[in-house]
């Protein structure tokens, strides 16, 4: 198994008016994040939205985040859909490509059971031969993985990390002290990041992180080293790009800092909106009071 911990930046998704990958743009941002000096990549989450890409779309950015990254960090690629025959396409696929894990995400139009959400990201690990990170998010899904699901998923060999959307830390808790040392917690931007690291997380997988990179591994380095007091204090300051962040759309707010930084990324894809006027300015200021 191998041993992810640290940054995971979720990478945004740049598309062109056309639809085609911005692979330059793509692979500049890449680059810069590793050199910021964050401990992974991971394309296709939440703020990769990639529920609005078809599969090509997702292909290309997957390869695109592989080549930039150069074997200097692990890649691992997120892996969505309603159907578990196509998700584990997917994530075979990406491990052929040379991801170094896969991201589970469940999509659902019709809510399941426990046993066939059990099923879904089983079938996933059993297809690949790399670490498998289970992902849930209870607000924007419509089957959540449950604690006694995720107990035994996390006895299967390749299942060894969650990342937990739910904003309940407490449930993070849980899990560590019904799984113990078979699974590993990632925080969201949905939780404190220094308070998971805390209670025991080992880093965290969050778009901010693509807009705050240099802060977010200052963070995570202060919190494994025990120092909680300036940790917090630095917690406390990059706590208003997590607000903004939860007050707009998560790919529309993370575009528009990366527009702010320099990058040409796009527009988010529609039906989405980019933020307005109004709304740019709370991001552009947060982001000036980090020095970002």
């Amino acid at each position: 198994m191998a041993d992810f911990h640290g940054v995971f930046p979720y990478l945004v998704s740049p598309l062109d008016p056309a639809g085609h990958i911005r692979s330059e743009v793509l692979g500049r941002l890449c680059d810069d994040l590793i050199k910021a000096g964050v401990h992974g990549l991971t394309p296709l989450g939440s703020t990769g939205e990639f529920a609005y890409l078809n599969n090509a779309q997702r292909a290309q950015v997957v390869q695109t985040t592989i080549e930039a990254a150069d074997g200097r960090v692990p890649v691992v690629a997120g892996v969505a859909s309603t159907s578990t025959a196509d998700a584990v396409a997917q994530a075979k696929s990406y491990q052929k490509r040379g991801a170094s894990g896969i991201l589970a995400i469940l999509e659902a139009y019709f809510p399941l059971p426990d046993a066939q959400v059990e099923s879904y990201f089983r079938a996933i690990a059993d297809a690949v031969d790399i670490p498998v990170v289970i992902y849930t998010n209870p607000q924007f899904q419509r089957s959540d993985l449950m604690l006694d699901v995720i107990e035994r998923l996390a006895a299967h060999p390749r299942i060894g990390y969650i990342k937990d959307a739910s904003t309940n830390t407490g449930r993070l808790l849980s899990i560590m002290n019904r799984c113990g040392d078979n699974i590993k917690v990632f925080s969201a931007s949905a939780h404190i990041p220094a308070a998971v690291m805390l209670i025991g997380g080992l880093g965290w997988m969050a778009g901010p992180a693509c807009i705050i990179p240099r802060q977010s591994v200052e963070l995570y380095n202060l919190c494994r080293r025990g120092r909680w007091d300036e940790a917090m204090a630095l917690q406390r300051k990059l706590w208003r790009i997590n607000e903004a962040f939860a007050r707009f759309n998560l790919a529309a707010c993370i575009k528009a800092g990366l527009s702010i930084q320099g990058y040409d990324i796009g527009d988010p894809i529609p039906p989405q909106a980019p933020l307005t006027a109004e709304q740019r300015k709370v991001v552009e200021a947060a982001l000036q009071e980090l020095g970002s």
